[in-house]
């Protein structure tokens, strides 16, 4: 690869991580800062905000992530006179910490690559 590249140019790997099924998309960078979002705002409407996103496109995540995983990501709960809110389950947060180690793990991958493309 060394002689394809202009040596008065600095080139670096560039690349995104996702985990998918046959079904699309289940976790990547957008989906797992949804989730830490909800966790920390205890709601999909301030978490959808917080990320200049739709409340319907939020929910279609939480749903899709839902659907495709062995237990809830989330629940929910309705209005009443505790509120509504959402609740990132114990499934949740290990898929947040596990997808954290796994771009962990990705990053260091691309810098070492990065760095064979420079030798």
């Amino acid at each position: 690869m060394k002689t394809l590249l202009l040596s008065t140019k600095t080139y670096r790997l560039n690349g995104r991580l996702w985990l998918e099924t046959e079904d699309g998309r289940f976790l990547g960078i957008g989906r797992l800062e949804l989730l830490e979002h909800i966790a920390a705002l205890g709601s999909i409407s301030k978490a959808a905000q917080a990320m200049g996103m739709s409340y319907k496109r939020a929910w279609d995540l939480v749903r899709s992530m839902n659907a495709q995983a062995a237990a809830p990501l989330l629940t929910t709960q309705t209005g009443g006179s505790r509120g509504g809110g959402a609740v990132v389950t114990a499934a949740g947060h290990e898929a947040i910490t596990e997808f954290q180690a796994l771009q962990a793990r990705f990053q260091a991958f691309m810098a070492a690559e990065t760095t064979r493309l420079q030798e």
